[in-house]
């Protein structure tokens, strides 16, 4: 075998993967609710779009760093949202947050600290980096996120020198806000302990304002962002990281690797970037989260019963319920219950196993957005608050799907 030894277990990304086959089973005839892969259903607002196009002629390498003027427009949007501890210096941009938590990873020289749940590419970015992961398993009673007793007890076999912890607020897969973040920040604070505070979802949080632990612990947090979620743009590939003056050996060495990696992120795309975070996108975002919000609340109240457990979602377009108590007779492994339910049912969602939960733990990752984006989008701009009926109408499949859920999981327990 010509392949590396350490990885010969690494498997394609379970996002990917299940998108694809989804994607098969339909080429196949089959019907499917595709509840599995996270992608914004809206599609890119008109002017960066525009932007877009106006700029397709743009040809030349960009400094590896990022254009300026699109560094300026992200920094502004820091300011606007009171995080005013990083300057224009400390963004980096590159073709999507993944590549440049990939390149943290390689960079790093330290063990790294995931919550469970966390998203499917962390660990694997991890083993790839050659960095020792440390999993810290959280509850539902702490709505999905770690507190600072949970960092107390990973401290003691987590002994590296340098440590890296990655936070995910409002959380893939569970949807949930982490609400401790002071609290966190001084023990974090503490123990000098880095923190990636990954926040794609953040502009799609549903009630209040969204908060950042870079409020309360800015000199050793790197906050992660990009276009992907709030503006639908997934295939654009552009996130940006804001790295503090702190971990300025951090931010250098992964400019280093980025220009042997791939250079710069796409041009055009970089260009039209900035016309996302200058213009005002406050009416095609509270559109987007008035349609996520009641697609939600609808999942919730259909999935809240005495024999699942599930926390409400706060943002983004997840949901994770647990069937262990209902189904536990039934399933050893959350892996097994999916594939059944998509073999029985045609409805395709993500076991919570990928996500850093132990097998017999029966959770699964459901991404409601199977629908029509445009078209709800188009509808809502006119409405003060959407109801059961306009979900019925414009996301018909997300109805169809938690009951094909519920009478499974119905039959499956009798």
């Amino acid at each position: 075998m010509n392949i590396k030894s350490y990885l010969t277990n690494l498997k394609p990304s379970s996002t990917l993967v299940i998108n694809e086959q989804s994607k098969e089973m339909e080429r196949q005839g089959k019907e499917v609710i595709k509840f599995g892969f996270g992608q914004s259903p809206f599609p890119v607002p008109n002017n960066i779009t525009e932007e877009l196009k106006k700029h397709a002629f743009q040809k030349d390498y960009l400094p590896v760093k990022g254009l300026l003027s699109l560094r300026k427009a992200i920094h502004a949007d820091l300011l606007r949202k009171s995080l005013n501890h990083y300057s224009v210096d400390n963004i980096f941009v590159g073709p999507g947050t993944k590549q440049l938590m990939f390149l943290l990873q390689l960079a790093f020289d330290g063990d790294i600290i995931l919550p469970a749940p966390s998203w499917v590419s962390y660990d694997p970015q991890a083993m790839i980096a050659k960095n020792k992961v440390h999993w810290v398993q959280t509850r539902i009673e702490n709505n999905w996120h770690v507190t600072s007793q949970d960092i107390e007890e990973v401290l003691k076999i987590c002994t590296a020198k340098n440590k890296l912890i990655i936070l995910n607020t409002p959380n893939n897969p569970s949807g949930t806000n982490a609400h401790n973040l002071q609290e966190l920040a001084k023990k974090f604070k503490e123990h000098d302990i880095i923190v990636l505070s990954d926040e794609i979802y953040s502009d799609l949080t549903f009630k209040g304002s969204y908060h950042s632990i870079a409020s309360f612990y800015p000199e050793r947090t790197i906050i992660s962002n990009g276009l992907s979620k709030w503006c639908g743009a997934g295939g654009w590939r552009l996130g940006y990281f804001a790295i503090p003056d702190l971990l300025k050996d951090l931010d250098d060495k992964m400019q280093v690797i980025a220009s042997e990696a791939y250079s710069s992120a796409s041009a055009p795309i970089q260009y039209a970037a900035v016309v996302a975070y200058d213009s005002d996108q406050k009416e095609f975002l509270d559109n987007s989260k008035k349609i996520l919000q009641t697609i939600s609340d609808y999942c919730f109240k259909k999935l809240n019963t005495n024999s699942i457990s599930v926390k409400e979602p706060e943002g983004g377009f997840y949901i994770m319920p647990d069937f262990t108590e209902l189904l536990k007779h039934k399933f050893n492994s959350s892996s097994t219950m999916c594939s059944q339910l998509l073999l029985d049912t045609g409805v395709a969602v993500l076991p919570g196993s990928d996500f850093g939960f132990p097998e017999s733990q029966l959770l699964f990752r459901l991404s409601f957005v199977d629908f029509d984006g445009a078209k709800f989008l188009q509808y809502a701009k006119d409405k003060h608050s959407l109801t059961e009926q306009d979900i019925q109408q414009f996301a018909p499949k997300v109805i169809n799907g938690i009951k094909k859920i519920l009478d499974w999981a119905g039959k499956m327990s009798a």
